[in-house]
């Protein structure tokens, strides 16, 4: 982008010409995917609000990929074109942009030609999970090159749909193979565990955090459907009494407003499993 100098005096008015630029011209996708379609942006300076702009793209084997005339607004166009389902994987896709009134033309970098990707045998290590428990994510990956990078992300499953965001990180495909460990934390927010009287309500049990996993390749998205399968979240408390008398009990309230009671073992210990995450109280009964 060109330096920009100002050299008269501030206290008179002036006219001044700014000179419009192509800053770049960039796929917003790492690989041309036969049948899918292709994300593309393009960024200028000073070419004003409704310019017109052509993009027209194109395979270095000669082949179409259709043609965009929009106008652009803000100096960032986004737009996308379609990749033929029999388009050459020897191939590279790439394309031109020519905003004519600016005087701008310029070319894209390229990117590979590919196929869809094939992903099979999406699963956990384990089907339930706690606290600081190391899992590992695996997939078969099949018309993907050895090396690709994708990304993982990890949801937390809504019955209605609204799936939460929890994490992503990027994986590596090793002979038609993805296989990553994953550090489980708890992630939600403790507002958001439904109270007793909520379940109540609508004649429901509590139902632990479950959770899958996606795999993106190429800016496409696998496993939106849960193919992975779902991961329970599975939480526990333990208690100790110091000074253990064999005459204490328990009250332990939990974050999702319901109580648990009981008694301690002979060591003064009790352990109280599938409890609601979050914050917790514990009221220690003595017998007179």
């Amino acid at each position: 982008m060109p330096e920009l100098k100002f050299t008269k005096s501030t206290d008179t008015e002036h006219e001044i010409k700014l000179d419009s630029t192509l800053i770049s011209a960039s796929w917003r996708c790492g690989a041309a995917v036969a049948g899918q379609t292709a994300k593309l942006e393009v960024i200028t300076s000073f070419v004003g609000n409704g310019a017109k702009i052509k993009i027209t793209g194109k395979t270095e084997n000669g082949t179409n990929l259709g043609k965009i005339s929009d106008t652009i607004s803000n100096n960032v166009y986004v737009g996308e074109l379609d990749v033929p389902e029999d388009i050459d994987l020897d191939d590279e896709a790439y394309f031109e942009v020519e905003l004519s009134k600016n005087g701008l033309s310029g070319e894209s970098s390229r990117i590979p030609c590919v196929l869809p990707a094939e992903i099979s045998n999406m699963q956990w290590s384990a089907s339930e999970a706690g606290r600081g428990d190391i899992l590992t994510l695996s997939a078969d990956i099949e018309n993907v090159r050895t090396q690709t990078e994708v990304l993982i992300t990890i949801y937390e499953h809504d019955e209605d749909g609204a799936h939460d965001k929890i994490t992503d990180f990027p994986g590596v495909v090793r002979s038609n193979r993805i296989e990553v460990k994953w550090e489980y934390e708890y992630f939600e927010d403790v507002d958001e565990v439904p109270t007793e009287e909520e379940r109540q309500k609508y004649g429901r049990s509590y139902n632990p955090p479950e959770y899958f996993f996606t795999i993106k390749v190429y800016d496409i998205e696998y496993g939106r459907e849960q193919e992975s399968g779902l991961l329970t979240f599975k939480d526990w408390i333990e208690i100790r009494v110091l000074n253990y008398t064999g005459n204490e009990s328990y009250v332990l309230h939990l974050a999702d407003g319901s109580e648990r009671k009981g008694t301690f073992g002979e060591d003064g210990t009790a352990r109280e499993e599938d409890v609601s995450p979050g914050r917790c109280s514990i009221e220690i009964e003595r017998e007179n």
